[in-house]
């Protein structure tokens, strides 16, 4: 679906490239994420794949095609969502999602029904000045959705959310994998990647030191043992043991037989804490 060699950007008077020569390759139906702080370059990438951005050096494919020789009836097959919402604050929500389908000819989803998908049917015909940052949000994606798209940019898409609408976004997301949308999110929350993403790429000062599935990082820097907590005369304890034969560990077996087990948790990484180890840096 998407293919970047060598991708070098450039701001003009800036001196030091934004983006430094980065490739990657991303499949179709894949949920693929740029991780990283803020000005890290991970808007500044989905800018250039989406068109917005020209003038680059390297190259990037979109579904066969050069970026900056498409046309614009290709747009039909992408969405964007950046992390400011992108909306006419004096129409209403269904106001603006009525103009905004009237920009493609192709198959669109009906607004009212999306309306409906993401709590906003009651407030449908108050002007998008009035709503919260959070409504803001969910109006937001479902306009980027409305046409069905092939290809889906996603920038900070739960920002802003309460949890509830937060699962309620996911769960469109993975179902819009599942029908056969390509997803480019970028984000620092690294909570939201774990869950979605099939793979992720840590971008860091323009760079991409490392790109790989979220199990696999958290197998490959977690460690290798399990913690378990329980309860013994009136207090708490914990104890860790290697994972390696412990079904043939007798310390283990004698404290889960013996003792009121609370949890016991394998010791893998956070993406968070695998972020800070590659890079060196906070994602804030």
């Amino acid at each position: 679906m998407i293919t970047v060699k060598d991708l070098l950007y450039s701001y003009p008077g800036q001196k030091i490239p934004t983006l430094k020569n980065i490739s990657f390759e991303i499949a179709d139906q894949e949920i693929f994420g740029f991780l990283g702080p803020s000005g890290s370059g991970k808007s500044t990438t989905q800018k250039v794949l989406t068109g917005v951005l020209k003038n680059y050096d390297g190259s990037v494919m979109l579904r066969g095609r050069e970026v900056n020789n498409i046309s614009k009836s290709f747009y039909e097959n992408i969405g964007v969502a950046f992390e400011f919402p992108n909306l006419y604050l004096k129409f209403t929500a269904l106001e603006n999602l009525n103009l905004f389908g009237s920009f493609y000819s192709c198959e669109k989803y009906d607004a009212e029904e999306l309306l409906h998908r993401v709590g906003l049917w009651e407030d449908r015909n108050l002007p998008v000045e009035a709503f919260s940052k959070g409504m803001r949000m969910r109006l937001n994606f479902i306009r980027s959705v409305l046409h069905k798209p092939k290809l889906l940019f996603l920038d900070e898409p739960t920002s802003g959310l309460d949890p509830t609408n937060s699962r309620m976004l996911k769960d469109f997301i993975l179902e819009l994998r599942q029908n056969g949308t390509t997803i480019f999110l970028t984000t620092h929350n690294m909570a939201d990647a774990d869950e979605l993403c099939d793979r992720i790429a840590f971008m860091i000062d323009g760079q991409l030191p490392i790109i790989e599935s979220p199990e696999k990082l958290k197998l490959q820097h977690g460690k290798k043992s399990v913690k378990v907590r329980f309860r013994q005369n009136n207090h708490v304890d914990t104890r860790e043991f290697d994972l390696k034969n412990l079904g043939s560990n007798a310390e283990f077996i004698r404290t889960v037989n013996e003792f009121d087990v609370e949890t016991i948790h394998t010791q893998e990484a956070t993406l968070e804490d695998i972020f800070i180890k590659v890079t060196g840096k906070n994602l804030m």
